[in-house]
């Protein structure tokens, strides 16, 4: 039977969170796509209107792609461990000479808050990114101001009221930044939390049963170990002087040899052993730690051990082969009892490929349920669903040997 170890969960669960810091790196990329695109147009413009001759427009467009290879090294060391401050001095140094470009273009306004987005994804205090938010705005406001005297002299807006609409129309445009990329920043510390805590939880859960199981082993043997040890020193001083009692200590240190094996081998059996419940509420657990909604119904009672049993290989394998094999969001196992056998179907969607359901494991439970004179099927089950069937007979109930009475009016 396929069975999902602990190395396999961990290895799905740090796919997931390398394929969310893929599409959080792709996200920036495109970001800076947006960011940076403007400014190029704006080179364009202000040498077509004869504002900058070749050499400036070739220093702004080296200094932009090195004002982008900044930003991708903010990005990703700020969602690391922060940017170092030698960085974003550099790159702040970096986007305020070409945010001088503003004077010839309005395009050029997207470059400080270019900067600003990058720079607030590294841990910073609220005083910090509000004082960043007001220099930048304060800085960009002033600029904004002589370009708009310097482009249109004529214009209806005097300096002291340009000023302040620019200041705050700047600050209003940082924190709107602030406030989406540290949101998006929480969401990534969020995924690396819950991966680290599904660790942690998978670890202490491994150490816990190791605790149990060696509890119950040393419960179980020490005694048993003890008078074994005992009566084998007692039989071999008394090997040379009493044949005889040295015979029967050692006889009953085999007797307490085999009933310490009977015992190990009854705990080591139970360990094995499915238990319909355990199994139930195990799939349960493990479908919604991997963010799968799962419903599931109360099995019929009562029924016989054997059944049990089956029934939670089924479900085992089953939950098994949701998590390893589809992308299910939702799974729903429904246990009834039908004409003197129990049918078990477990459904879920986000099949992967053919959906044929032809593996080893299922073909180990198509077994244990025909010992039982059950059947097994799976397959698809409408456009991306599968769907996992088992029906197992139910023993005859005992006849009662007493005569029936008969009952006016019934028919058969």
């Amino acid at each position: 039977m396929t069975v999902a170890t602990t190395a396999d969960l961990e290895a799905r669960d740090t796919r997931r969170l390398e394929r969310y810091q893929r599409v959080t790196y792709r996200s920036f990329q495109c970001a800076a796509v947006g960011f940076v695109a403007p400014s190029l147009v704006g080179v364009g413009m202000a040498y077509t209107d004869g504002h900058i001759g070749v050499p400036l427009a070739v220093l702004v467009l080296a200094g932009l792609a090195l004002l982008s290879w900044y930003y991708a090294r903010l990005v990703r060391t700020g969602l690391a461990d922060g940017a170092s401050r030698r960085d974003i001095v550099l790159s702040g140094t970096l986007a305020a000479a070409l945010s001088v470009m503003i004077l010839t273009g309005p395009l050029f306004n997207v470059i400080p808050v270019f900067w600003v987005s990058a720079v607030v994804l590294s841990p910073l205090s609220r005083r910090q990114m509000a004082a960043m938010c007001v220099a930048v705005a304060a800085f960009c406001s002033v600029l904004t101001t002589v370009a708009a005297h310097r482009l249109a002299p004529d214009g209806p807006v005097p300096w002291y009221g340009l000023v302040p609409l620019m200041f705050g129309i700047y600050v209003l445009g940082c924190f709107v930044t602030v406030f989406i990329n540290r949101y998006q920043r929480r969401m990534w510390e969020m995924h690396r939390e819950t991966h680290a805590a599904r660790d942690a939880l998978a670890r202490l859960a491994v150490t816990e049963e190791r605790l149990r199981f060696s509890r119950d082993l040393h419960d179980l043997l020490g005694h048993s170990l003890s008078l074994i040890a005992v009566k084998s020193e007692l039989a071999m001083r008394m090997a040379s002087t009493d044949p005889a009692r040295a015979g029967a200590e050692m006889a009953d240190v085999r007797r307490t040899a085999r009933e310490a094996l009977r015992e190990v081998r009854s705990a080591v059996s139970g360990y094995r052993a499915a238990e319909l419940d355990a199994e139930l509420a195990g799939a349960r657990a493990v479908l919604e730690a991997a963010g799968i909604r799962c419903d599931i119904g109360d099995p019929p009672d009562p029924l016989p051990p054997e059944v049990r049993s089956v029934l939670a290989w089924v479900i085992r394998e089953g939950a098994t082969n949701v998590i390893k094999h589809s992308e299910a969001r939702r799974c729903a196992v429904a246990l009834t009892a039908y004409e003197g056998s129990v049918v078990l179907e477990m459904r879920n969607d986000g099949v992967q490929g053919d959906g044929d359901g032809n593996g080893s494991g299922l073909t180990g439970l198509a077994e244990r349920v025909a010992v039982l004179g059950g059947e097994i099927s799976s397959g698809r089950h409408g456009r991306d669903g599968f769907l996992l069937r088992a029906a197992v007979p139910l023993p005859a109930p005992a006849e009662d040997t007493a005569p029936a009475e008969p009952v006016a009016g019934r028919t058969a």
